[in-house]
């Protein structure tokens, strides 16, 4: 009974997880996304660590698979494993997961506000690295500081979406999970340890 307990509770953490990532197929405005609060999520609800970061990780890649090859095709000009900066992102949502392992140890609301405004910021400051790292030494940002610090000038526009998305995405997710353990309370982390 407790192994079905513990393939329940993690079958419905993943099935948030994979469900948040296929809500990027739908459209919406630019960097007003899941992602921050998937690595939140996963970093709060499941006990073992290699799961928070692996979980998060492969929903990532397998909605980028999509994004870059089925939605963005002719962008890419044929199949595209990775696209520029990749590495960039994904090192940020590893970094989110690290951020919520600790900052999450209790789902408190006022923790949730300040782990999506965290992750806003990790994911604004990698990427728009990742982006003038990625354009070259003729690129669209020299390699300078202060090419570095345009980059992330031109990126400004985008923060106030990535903060909406993570707000809006994590308060979304981790209430959906609460409301499903209180209907369900034997799904409670103290019936089951994954």
């Amino acid at each position: 009974m407790e192994n079905k307990k513990l393939n329940l509770r993690f079958g419905i953490i993943c099935m948030i997880i994979f469900l948040a990532a296929g809500s990027r197929f739908i459209p919406h405005p630019p960097n007003f996304s899941p992602i921050g609060s998937i690595a939140l999520f996963g970093a709060a609800y499941y006990s073992r660590r290699y799961w928070s970061y692996l979980i998060p990780l492969a929903a990532m890649f397998l909605s980028d698979m999509v994004i870059n090859n089925v939605l963005f095709r002719s962008f890419f000009g044929g199949f595209t494993w990775f696209y520029s900066g990749a590495l960039f992102t994904y090192g940020a949502v590893l970094m989110i997961v690290l951020l919520g392992t600790f900052a999450l140890r209790k789902v408190r609301i006022s923790n949730l506000i300040l782990s999506a405004l965290g992750a806003s910021a990790i994911f604004y400051l990698v990427s728009n690295f990742g982006v003038w790292a990625s354009t070259g030494m003729y690129g669209m940002y020299p390699r300078t500081f202060v090419g570095l610090m345009e980059c992330y000038i031109a990126g400004l526009p985008f923060l106030q979406n990535i903060v909406a998305g993570d707000l809006i995405y994590t308060i979304t997710l981790f209430g959906v999970f609460e409301l499903i353990q209180y209907k369900c309370p034997s799904l409670r982390p103290q019936s089951v340890s994954l």
